[in-house]
């Protein structure tokens, strides 16, 4: 059941779950866009996470029980229907190489071959749990434990855009150049983040790695660099 948590004067805390799960994502998912769409006078913002949803209001348009009690309204029709699933958003990764220089070490310490990591890698899409650290940075659940690696012991100063990586139990991709401590895999050449312009997932999205070859990752980047430039 949901438990409903006072955020300051003007937040409600609707908590899901105490675990990561990708059910628990679904719902957290399905709540958000029902709050969206539910025409909720005051409305501010809403922002997921793992197995919560903050829902951020204008105090001065509604109050904490009223938004409490359309939350709780909002969960009693969700769970009449099934939660759906989010859109799949297909990204191209190059990896391995210049692109991902520490699958190597992904492979070694998987007891894998590098072919071996990246089929396992691709091959299944990636729920969206939710977006931070960096703009467009999409927080992702469902990697195998067999490629659950360690982070790397002094962090890089400077991880290009596109860097996709593994990071403990996590895998995701940097949206923009960032430092960080992932071990790096692939890249992709698509740009994720631009000022002014729609990110090309939301949470409770899923995300499915394609990998792609060097001659096609430049056709891509190619292709992107043109859209940046208006050609």
């Amino acid at each position: 059941m949901m438990e409903l948590r006072p955020v300051g004067v003007g937040g409600v805390l609707a908590v899901l779950g105490n675990a990561i799960r990708s059910e628990t994502g679904a719902q957290v998912a399905a709540l958000r866009e029902a709050v969206e769409h539910a025409h909720i006078c005051g409305l501010e913002e809403t922002v997921p996470a793992y197995a919560s949803l903050l829902v951020k209001y204008d105090p001065f348009l509604t109050d904490y029980d009223a938004l409490c009690g359309t939350l709780r309204a909002l969960e009693r029709q969700l769970s009449a229907s099934p939660v759906t699933e989010g859109k799949i958003v297909e990204i191209p990764v190059c990896y391995g190489g210049a692109y991902g220089e520490d699958l190597p070490f992904v492979a070694r310490h998987a007891g894998m071959t590098e072919r071996e990591v990246v089929a396992l890698h691709s091959g299944q899409p990636y729920r969206i749990y939710m977006l931070g650290f960096l703009p467009g940075f999409p927080y992702l659940g469902g990697l195998d434990e067999r490629l659950h690696t360690p982070r790397l012991s002094t962090p890089r100063t400077r991880i290009p855009a596109g860097s996709v990586g593994i990071g403990g139990k996590q895998t995701g991709v940097y949206p923009m150049e960032s430092p960080g401590g992932w071990q790096l895999i692939g890249r992709t050449p698509l740009t994720l983040f631009a000022p002014g312009e729609p990110l090309p997932y939301a949470a409770g999205d899923r995300i499915r790695f394609v990998p792609i070859d060097e001659g096609e990752f430049e056709r891509i980047q190619k292709r992107e660099e043109a859209k940046r430039h208006g050609a």
